[in-house]
């Protein structure tokens, strides 16, 4: 299983992204290889709303019709103990400068076991407890 973070998600659908190259060729060879992918309720809150912002309304709108067409990405939601254990994490790290955000994504990681990360968020790094990919940041 690999976990889809938001910052891959930009790089995606932004061609002006810095990693957007990167992320193409990282996607496709994610296709290609038939691995489960999995996302959150919040990663995808807060992508339409970056994407909204750094590429348009057009592209966010298609980005989450895609998302809800092609059932290609299993989106889970949040429970009430995720949350809670992500609130233990942003609690815990006042020396980084997580999100909330990357909080609920590092509990839903390890509550669900993925230890992949397809990101290029460095926060997910400075968490270690996960590999990125496509590049270590």
């Amino acid at each position: 299983m690999i976990f889809i973070d938001t910052s891959a998600f930009l790089a995606l659908e932004n061609r002006k992204d810095e990693y957007h190259k990167p992320a193409l060729m990282f996607r496709d060879s994610l296709l290609e290889s038939k691995e489960s992918l999995i996302t959150s309720d919040y990663v995808l809150d807060e992508s339409y709303t970056i994407i909204r912002l750094r590429a348009g309304h057009k592209i966010a709108v298609q980005f989450g019709e895609m998302i809800q067409a092609t059932g290609l990405i299993e989106i889970k939601y949040l429970t009430k103990e995720i949350l809670r254990e992500a609130w233990h994490i942003f609690k815990s790290f006042s020396d980084k400068e997580f999100s909330f955000t990357d909080c609920t994504s590092f509990a839903l990681m390890e509550s669900l076991q993925i230890k992949t990360a397809f990101t290029f968020d460095d926060h997910f790094n400075q968490y270690g407890k996960f590999e990125i990919k496509p590049i270590q940041l």
